[in-house]
């Protein structure tokens, strides 16, 4: 693989992961249970180290960055589940990696291919939370030391 083509594929996963980012955002801002908006907030803290990374390597590259803006998602009423807005970041998720480990094999710059790997691996965690989630468990990232309803933390974010 020649530097061109090192480029491009790093700008187009860049590209991918920061549309997953931007997407993860926008569904955080609908996302008013306590436990699954500190969720949202640790993927997309774990997604900008991500895109610190790319944007590290690119830059070696001399390559320029694209620019994703935040989709625009429906507001949900008081009442709306959020389920269906975790299950399709799940699936988005798991395309995803699906998509990229397929091409692992054709990167042949290791410390690029590595980090590519981290982030894929990473990423199946994010959609282990969404699944968790979606299933209903509260304490993706771990049990509060006082409990649901905590001082502090009301009913919501």
């Amino acid at each position: 693989m020649n530097s061109g083509d090192l480029t491009s594929v790093l700008q187009e996963f860049h590209r991918e992961k920061l549309a997953l980012r931007q997407r993860h955002v926008a569904v955080a801002r609908l996302v008013a249970n306590y436990e699954a908006n500190n969720t949202y907030q640790y993927v997309i803290a774990r997604e900008d180290v991500h895109l610190q990374w790319l944007e590290a390597a690119l830059a070696e590259l001399g390559a320029t960055l694209a620019d994703v803006p935040e989709p625009v998602l429906p507001p949900r009423g008081r009442k709306q589940t959020f389920t269906p807005l975790i299950d399709e970041d799940a699936r988005e998720a798991e395309a995803f990696v699906a998509r990229w480990r397929a091409r692992m094999p054709d990167m042949s710059h290791a410390r690029h291919r590595s980090l590519l790997q981290v982030v894929l691996g990473e990423t199946l965690e994010h959609k282990r939370f969404f699944d968790q989630m979606s299933a209903g468990n509260a304490d993706v990232l771990g049990r509060r030391s006082n409990g649901p309803g905590s001082p502090g933390t009301g009913d919501g974010v």
